[in-house]
């Protein structure tokens, strides 16, 4: 917003004006000048703001995903939030990457190019503990990491694939390996480096430990459904098919559901001491007018007003009419 001048402001500028103590056409410039922005093309955004506050969304999302696998898996306290999402070049994410640190690289078809996951060390060392069945310390090591242990954190990263789907399902079904496996960010050279990147940087806690992982989405992978992270879209409700066969299905299954079905000839009440007097042929005269209809009684609840009756030499009854249900809000 504008700055708001008071009133004595006012009359203090309108009076250095005068005075001659300040020149209106250099104030005239001076605020051209601040209209006129620095503009780098190396750095261009060429997403928008909505379409990052929809791929924070999806992480969002991905983060409790993850949350809960890592949970599961290790049996231990795990907490993960996005942080940040940002759109760089890809030689600045690259040099933002220390030079030893566990970088996975999955595809998403049917989407072209790749994504990086890069994990920082401090998180796949304390994975990697607790796999092994330690309390999840980070113990690092300058000479990298071992084959067994980088096949011990590629099986557990396979694993999530399922999690990065889910979370991208309300935008794209798409299909995530994880086709590489690095340490030195010098050798990902997947695309140029000026292409611009989007960085989703999620706070990690592992046990006592924590640490970064950030995920780099190349435009070149976004762009055939960029049109999908704009607020309208989400604001869409979805114009979903309707399955047939398992409408038919379904159908078939309720319509072979077994219900209880009664006809009530009357009711009354009587007292214990009538009912410890009854003997054989008594008779009890019940509500039951012998001119007026019966109730059919369904699952407990009466539906339709009856009339006893003989069919193929056994008792039946024929429907009159529906009983219609009260609406308590309506009385």
């Amino acid at each position: 917003m504008d700055e708001i001048l008071s009133q004595n402001e006012i009359d203090a500028l309108l009076s250095a004006i005068s005075s001659g103590e300040m020149d209106a056409e250099e104030l005239k410039k001076e605020e051209q000048e601040k209209k006129v922005r620095v503009y780098d093309f190396k750095r261009a955004l060429r997403f928008s703001k909505d379409q990052i506050r929809s791929i924070s969304r999806i992480h969002e999302n991905y983060a409790r995903l993850l949350t809960t696998f890592f949970s599961t898996q290790f049996r231990s306290f795990v907490n993960i939030s996005v942080t940040s999402v940002d759109q760089i070049p890809f030689e600045e994410f690259i040099r933002s990457v220390p030079k030893k640190t566990v970088l996975n690289v999955y595809s998403a078809e049917p989407l072209d190019g790749r994504l990086i996951m890069e994990i920082n060390p401090n998180i796949a060392y304390a994975i990697l503990d607790r796999i092994l069945g330690g309390k999840g310390n980070s113990t690092y090591k300058n000479e990298g990491l071992t084959e067994i242990e980088k096949i011990l954190l590629r099986q557990i990263f396979e694993k999530t694939e399922q999690s990065l789907t889910e979370a991208w399902s309300s935008v794209a079904e798409i299909q995530p390996k994880l086709e590489d496996f690095e340490e030195n960010p010098q050798f990902l050279q997947m695309i140029s480096p000026n292409e611009t990147v989007v960085v989703v940087s999620l706070s990690t806690a592992i046990g006592e430990t924590s640490g970064m992982i950030n995920i780099c989405i190349p435009h070149i992978l976004l762009e055939p459904i960029i049109s999908k992270l704009s607020a309208h879209y989400w604001m869409q409700s979805p114009n979903k098919e309707r399955d047939y066969e398992s409408y038919h299905k379904l159908t078939k299954h309720v319509q072979q559901t077994q219900i209880d079905v009664r006809s009530i000839l009357g009711e009354t009440t009587i007292s214990i001491q009538e009912f410890l007097k009854l003997n054989n042929q008594d008779v009890i005269a019940l509500n039951q007018a012998i001119d007026d209809p019966l109730t059919l009684v369904i699952n407990d609840k009466p539906k339709f007003k009856v009339q006893p009756g003989k069919y193929k030499n056994k008792m039946s009854v024929q429907v009159l009419e529906e009983i219609k249900e009260v609406n308590e809000d309506n009385e």
